[in-house]
């Protein structure tokens, strides 16, 4: 192994337990310091984890800190970063990468100018689950494919975050937060985007609080909670997707792509390594692949460790600043159609990452 990132956490809410559970496994990253407007709570991470707690400025001052990992809520995002960044810092952020491409477009600029990296969220594509569903794709094993088709639904994060209002204002909603994994997806299967279309909704149903200390507290609702896309991707793909905070119950969730030889079933993106299954024009059963791809063992962290690992040794790192403003853009043109009813035209695009071969680690690929 060679040589490693120290980083400094700002935000230390419910998802960053996930990274910190990670960060053992990853020895390309050392923990240095916590931050968040909490400081108890910044206090109290930090004395489980063994390292300082700070206030956000001295953690983007202190110099032994290399990489920021930003876990603030999604209207901190830009601010945070373009701070890490003027401070010196490498910074890799949860998703969404920014509330709007506008806020999100001076966080590359600005990172491009300094010679830094910027990543983002999700890395569950870089887990075996997602990989494996790619390298049957690029090995060919359904033929050339047509289209994909995603749903994903809840009746809300309500029912169990014990904070949820964020969810529920701009850079949240069904397709803020769980679009990032499917959308992100897809890209990694087909490249990119061209053209959308979208139709975009939400109920009257008032919403609540329903579990800790907030329980029964209303939450102004500000964001379309039932979203449904048409995408075409520059090589011809068709993918169809709906997310929804409107469903109270729903049989099987869906992710599949079908190809003129059969068809995938992808695993759950927002996880790392669920099984992958295919079923073929000459054999039409679903049938289990073994693991042939993706980070073994993976969890919450490990794009920044690829990135870790890209800045050691001078290659693109795969959870890019560059494809979050993608799928960003992505995002914020089915708002747009759902709310023109105009199929809109992408400005932006991005080359594939590339594919992570089966049982590598970050710190050694």
């Amino acid at each position: 192994m060679g040589s490693t990132l120290n980083v400094g956490i700002v935000g230390v809410g419910n998802i960053s337990q996930q990274y910190l559970e990670e960060f053992p496994k990853l020895p390309n990253l050392s923990l240095t310091a916590v931050a968040d407007l909490d400081l108890d709570r910044a206090a109290a991470v930090a004395r489980d984890q063994g390292v300082e707690s700070m206030s956000v400025d001295a953690l983007l001052a202190d110099p032994r800190i290399h990489a920021v990992l930003n876990l603030t809520i999604p209207s901190a995002h830009t601010e945070i970063a373009l701070r890490a960044l003027d401070a010196g810092k490498h910074v890799y952020g949860e998703k969404p990468l920014a509330l709007a491409t506008a806020d999100a477009a001076p966080v590359l600029a600005r990172a491009a100018q300094a010679g830094l990296r910027v990543g983002s969220a999700p890395d569950t594509v870089l887990g075996t689950g997602i990989q494996t569903a790619r390298a049957l794709l690029d090995e060919g094993r359904i033929g050339s494919p047509v289209a994909a088709a995603v749903a994903w639904s809840a009746p809300g994060h309500e029912l169990w975050h014990p904070s949820p209002a964020f969810y529920y204002q701009p850079g949240g909603g069904p397709l803020f937060d769980m679009g990032p994994y499917y959308l992100t997806s897809l890209v990694t299967f087909f490249g990119p985007v061209v053209r959308v279309s979208g139709a975009v909704g939400r109920s009257s149903r008032e919403r609540t609080v329903a579990t800790g200390p907030l329980a029964g507290t209303p939450i102004p609702v500000d964001v379309d909670t039932h979203v449904t896309a048409i995408l075409e991707h520059a090589n011809g793909v068709i993918s169809t997707v709906t997310v929804s905070f409107e469903v109270w119950e729903t049989r099987v969730p869906l992710f599949e792509v079908y190809g003129t030889g059969g068809s995938i079933s992808v695993p759950d993106p927002n996880r790392f390594s669920d099984t992958v299954a295919i079923a073929t024009a000459s054999d039409r059963t679903w049938r289990d692949v073994p693991v042939s791809a993706g980070y073994a063992d993976a969890g919450r962290g490990v794009g920044l460790a690829d990135l870790a690992r890209a800045i050691e040794t001078g290659r693109p790192h795969r959870a890019s600043g560059e494809l979050a403003f993608h799928v960003l853009e992505i995002m914020e043109s089915i708002i747009r159609s759902g709310t023109t009813h105009e199929v809109v035209t992408l400005t932006s695009t991005v080359e594939r990452p590339d594919a992570v071969g089966f049982g590598a680690r970050p710190e050694s690929w």
